[in-house]
């Protein structure tokens, strides 16, 4: 049984995503930050940086969205991404690779630019991660519109809620990420939006109708 430690609109989400798409019994576990229930010792004892995501595993606690996803992909073969010595695994792991290692941290720069640059300069870092981001969403839309095989659920999901995140929470609006430029992205999302998974998701953590393609609010 895996116990998933989350909150609504968080990374969680793409774990969670991925845990109903598998279609194994798992527990949420609802975690409160403005409560403090990430500093307790039990949580850090799962994930001792206190962030979320964490899951529980019968091969013990875990934490870090990546890695998540990658063991949930061992360990049900064939459901997120291609087996292990299937054609096309190499190309899923880069690309997903990617998306955890240069598209997520870039979006939290969006989202939070004071964080690299500090209060004052943050409009310059956000117009400039923005700069960033389109760039290199140009070359994950690239790829999938010459190999479509390569929207795997795994990357589906985690673009998915990183589009979100780039539409909806840019701390300097005229930054927000416009999807248009990115057609394949824009195609994989919808497609990643209509799964059962993810209708879903959507609905247990109220994230609206159209969440990942046109969140509102």
């Amino acid at each position: 049984m895996y116990r998933l430690h989350a909150i609504p609109d968080f990374a969680s989400t793409i774990p969670h995503l991925a845990l109903v798409q598998i279609g194994v019994p798992f527990d949420l576990v609802a975690e409160d930050i403005d409560a403090g229930s990430l500093d307790t010792q039990a949580y850090r004892a799962i994930n001792p940086l206190g962030l979320i995501p964490a899951m529980q595993t019968p091969d013990g606690p875990m934490f870090e969205t990546a890695a998540i996803l990658l063991y949930l992909d061992e360990r049900h073969p064939g459901v997120l991404g291609p087996v292990p010595g299937a054609v096309g695994r190499a190309a899923f792991l880069s690309w997903l690779m990617f998306i955890t290692n240069t598209i997520h941290p870039l979006t939290m720069l969006l989202v939070h630019p004071e964080r690299a640059a500090g209060e004052d300069a943050q409009a310059a870092a956000s117009r400039e991660v923005s700069a960033q981001l389109a760039d290199r969403l140009g070359h994950l839309d690239r790829a999938l519109a010459a190999d479509p095989s390569l929207g795997h659920p795994a990357i589906g999901f985690y673009l998915a809620v990183l589009l979100r995140w780039m539409l909806k929470f840019a701390a300097v609006p005229a930054d927000a990420i416009d999807p248009t430029p990115f057609p394949a992205i824009r195609a994989l999302v919808a497609r990643t939006q209509a799964m059962p998974a993810a209708v879903h998701v959507a609905q247990a953590e109220a994230l609206g109708p159209t969440p990942f393609s046109a969140p509102k609010g």
